[in-house]
């Protein structure tokens, strides 16, 4: 399947908890493709763990993973990731590994990525982000 946008974690969380204005965004960029990457998915299942009710929210997360693409990381995302977090250091910014790295996916497979984490990505050198 190709992807036209890459999920964030934090638009999954959302949309599983039954947030109306990302599931209704979700459903208007289905028809593009979505995706999501492999980094996302470790904080998803770590989720899974310490919710109340750990085989619920697997199944109900299985069924969201099921309509989506989802990205490894490669030698690709790793070059970019290193690039990025050089520059970033050059000026004395930061962003965490795993968002560099669910930025790195998204630039690698040039998708827009989807979160409200904004300020987490808005330094990532030509990465289009789609928030609500």
């Amino acid at each position: 399947m190709r992807a036209g946008y890459l999920v964030d974690t934090d638009w999954i969380i959302d949309h599983l908890n039954g947030v109306p204005a990302v599931s209704a965004r979700l459903r208007e960029l289905q028809p593009a493709g979505l995706a999501a990457s492999i980094i996302s998915l470790a904080e998803l299942y770590e989720g899974v763990h310490y919710s109340r009710d750990p085989v619920r929210s697997e199944a109900s997360l299985q069924r969201f993973l099921a309509g989506l693409s989802i990205l490894s990381i490669d030698d690709d995302v790793c070059r970019i990731f290193g690039r990025e977090r050089g520059r970033l250091r050059q000026q004395g910014r930061t962003i965490g590994d795993f968002d560099l790295l669910i930025a790195a996916t998204g630039l690698r497979h040039q998708l827009q990525i989807c979160t409200n984490n904004r300020r987490h990505f808005e330094a990532v050198e030509g990465l289009s982000i789609v928030s609500i």
